[in-house]
């Protein structure tokens, strides 16, 4: 029988808090900072199987991020989740409709199933999160063949619904109109609190690995996003849209440099390799502008520790050096350390 991991929203808020470092808490508890202003802890591949039989289990650890990966199957039309099968699904979403069924029934659905699973969680424990949903197109979207953005966003809305936190909520000036981009809004701090965003979810799109390696992929899922993001905005539809791009991969300076002048305000979420960040990148750029920041194997960086199961304080050690180094999220795979999936820092 599998053992639940369930947590209450009250035993998460206390976990990490307890485990605030006490230079860093100060008078502001985690949920009173800025969503921009705080790193929080996430977990690698969290719909596979063999991480946890169902995803809510992922949920139960009180992470701070969960990754899907997802395939464009343009024969079904359907959205698959899987690690390398991009006709087949291969995960723990199980459709559920109701809290009881996270943990029953079969698995091994679409990714809608996926989006229905974390609403649910997420209207069973209304404390928990924010929760950053990171999804890899693995190769990439396929608008050409009714697969592309304005299909995702779709399919997120349908799913997701109110607890998505959208382009258009962080565009959304608090008395009133709204930033012209989001590299406005998110330079003038207009990131909620996390306790304002408490039961909801951002999704992040990235580029997939089999797509980054297609030699004949020349319009990648970031860059596509991006226009989307800008055609939505300049018709006054800015408020279809569910998913914030990320610039995929550390690189010094400015890596929004590398696309075209238009979309590069609608890119404020980075992600890219932890090691790579903190050996001479200037992470504060990021943090400074309060872009937001995905730093992901973060049991790499030196001296590498293990990337599942380290001590407890090796994990909150790492934790701590890279809330230093500006990381909004740390990822691993530390999927047996509830007490650090639930740790929110304050950031820098």
């Amino acid at each position: 029988m599998t053992v639940r991991r369930l947590f209450t929203a009250g035993a998460l808020a206390l976990a990490a808090v307890a485990l605030i470092p006490g230079q860093q808490a100060g008078a502001t508890g985690p949920g009173e900072l800025p969503f921009g202003s705080a790193t929080t802890v996430g977990l690698h591949n969290t719909y596979d199987p063999a991480a946890f039989p169902y995803l809510a289990q992922g949920l139960d650890t009180g992470t701070g991020m969960i990754e899907l990966d997802a395939w464009t199957d343009t024969i079904t039309k359907e959205w698959k989740v899987s690690h390398s099968n991009p006709l087949g699904n291969g995960n723990n979403c199980v459709n559920a409709s109701t809290p009881a069924q996270l943990y029953t029934g079969g698995a091994n659905k679409n990714l809608e199933a996926c989006f229905d699973d974390l609403r649910v969680w997420l209207a069973a424990h209304p404390a928990a999160g924010p929760l950053v949903v990171k999804l890899e197109l693995k190769g990439g979207f396929a608008a050409n063949r009714g697969m592309g953005p304005k299909e995702l966003d779709a399919l997120i809305a349908a799913h997701l619904g109110a607890a998505a936190f959208r382009p258009a909520d962080l565009l959304a000036r608090p008395g009133g109109g709204s930033y012209a981009t989001l590299d406005d809004a998110a330079r003038a701090g207009n990131w909620p609190t996390r306790a304002a965003l408490a039961g909801r979810a951002m999704v992040e799109v990235i580029p997939g690995t089999v797509e980054e390696s297609n030699p004949f992929d020349t319009l990648h899922t970031d860059v596509e996003y991006g226009r989307h993001l800008r055609d939505l905005s300049a018709t006054g539809r800015i408020g279809q849209a569910q998913v914030f791009p990320a610039v995929h991969g550390a690189a010094a300076a400015d890596p929004r440099s590398r696309y075209e002048t238009t979309i590069r305000p609608w890119f404020v979420l980075f992600d890219g390799d932890a090691a790579a960040y903190v050996n001479g990148i200037d992470t504060s750029w990021y943090d400074s502008r309060h872009y937001l920041l995905v730093m992901t194997d973060a049991q790499n960086v030196a001296p590498a520790i293990s990337g599942t199961d380290p001590t407890a304080d090796q994990a909150r050690a790492r934790v701590t050096q890279l809330a230093a180094a500006h990381a909004s999220v740390v990822s691993s795979d530390w999927r047996h350390l509830p007490g650090i999936q639930s740790l929110a820092l304050p950031r820098g």
